[in-house]
């Protein structure tokens, strides 16, 4: 799987939103099982959240089992507690778009990990890539744009709004417990 400063798009995304949301946290992204993770303590509209980052070193395909192992030994959370950050060829570039559950609209990744967790009930934040012209596997794997790159970056505009989401869900989840 591509690093999130890697100058190619393939699956760098969610990433390297991942990557800028752990600088902007003050968190250090330390390997563990098959990936790297890091968990902080934030405060949340005067509530205390502990808010986990895993980011997987699995290609895409084959990304949901090393996740469903985080959530059962070291997260030990509900998929339903789980936030999901990955592209979206069904978005334009620098849409973010929340959903929570439903099919895996084709996106292999999510597809993987439905089926490692055996449940469609999670968050997601859909980070739109556009749809191309092309074919899309050489698109994906193309250069990522100078502009979307800096969008998603820990000072970026599209870091406050994935912020500002990744809030919201919290408090929802929060509520429903």
């Amino acid at each position: 799987m591509a690093t999130a400063t890697s100058s190619r798009r393939f699956l760098v995304y969610g990433q390297l939103a991942l990557d800028s949301l752990s600088t902007r946290l003050g968190m250090h992204l330390s390997p563990l099982r098959g990936g790297y993770y890091a968990e902080t303590h934030v405060d949340i509209q005067g509530s205390p959240f502990i808010i986990g980052l895993y980011k997987t070193n699995a290609a895409m395909n084959i990304s949901g089992p090393p996740v469903a192992k985080i959530l059962r030994n070291t997260a030990r959370v509900r998929p339903s507690s789980l936030i999901v950050i990955h592209d979206s060829l069904e978005h334009k570039p620098t849409v973010l778009s929340p959903k929570f559950g439903g099919s895996a609209n084709g996106h292999n990744g999510i597809r993987s990990l439905i089926s490692a967790i055996g449940s469609k009930g999670f968050h997601r934040l859909r980070l739109g890539i556009g749809r191309p012209e092309s074919e899309v596997a050489d698109y994906v794997l193309d250069r990522l744009p100078n502009f979307d790159r800096q969008f998603w970056t820990s000072d970026g505009p599209g870091l406050d709004l994935l912020w500002e989401h990744v809030q919201r869900i919290a408090l929802k989840i929060d509520q429903a417990s």
